[in-house]
Order: C-alpha cells, then structure tokens, then sequence
C-alpha cells in the first residue's frame, strides 16, 4: 500500500483525512500514484494535474523521503521507502505571494 499525504483543501474537497492509503500496481511511479488517487477520489480530476495534458499543476509540488520530485519524469520510479509504505507520497501546496 502506498500512503499519499495531500493538502488541506484537497482533503476537503475529497472528503479524506490527512493521509490516504492507495493500492498502486507496480512500477510505482508519480503517474500509477496519481492515476490511482484521481481514480479512487474522481473529484481531484484536475486539481492536482491538467486533466487534458496530465502536467502537475503551478502550485502544487510533490516530495518524498525530502526529495523534490516535482520536476521529475513522471515515469520515474518512485523511492522504494515509498514503494513499500515506510514514506508518504506527499502533495504539497505550493505557497505563493509576495
């Protein structure tokens, strides 16, 4: 099981705690995790990625074990700490203003 850890407005909006388990079919990758999550919880369809190109969205960042993957591939194989459920996936707000 993967744990996923989203922000506040988007828990609200999924109607979820903080942290969210996900069955995710090898390999896990930022794009098996978020097509697992938009599938279980259709209405993130879009808030955190394009729903035509599938490209993260502006503000929102994704790390895992404190790594920055949001320029990652979306492809890339995620860190096994994350694969085996020892680390969150976590979708990050992005903070902006000035």
């Amino acid at each position: 099981m993967i744990r996923v850890v989203i922000p506040h407005h988007l828990r609200t909006l999924a109607n979820v705690g903080k942290e969210i388990t996900l069955e995710v079919n090898d390999p896990i990758t930022q794009r098996a995790v978020l097509d697992a999550l938009e599938e279980r919880y259709p209405v993130l369809r879009g808030a955190i990625r394009d729903r035509n190109t599938h490209q993260r969205r502006a503000l929102i960042r994704f790390f895992a074990c404190g790594q920055d993957l949001s320029h990652e591939s979306p492809d890339a194989p995620l860190p096994a700490a994350v694969a085996t459920g020892e680390e969150p996936f976590l979708i990050i707000g992005a903070m902006a203003g000035g």
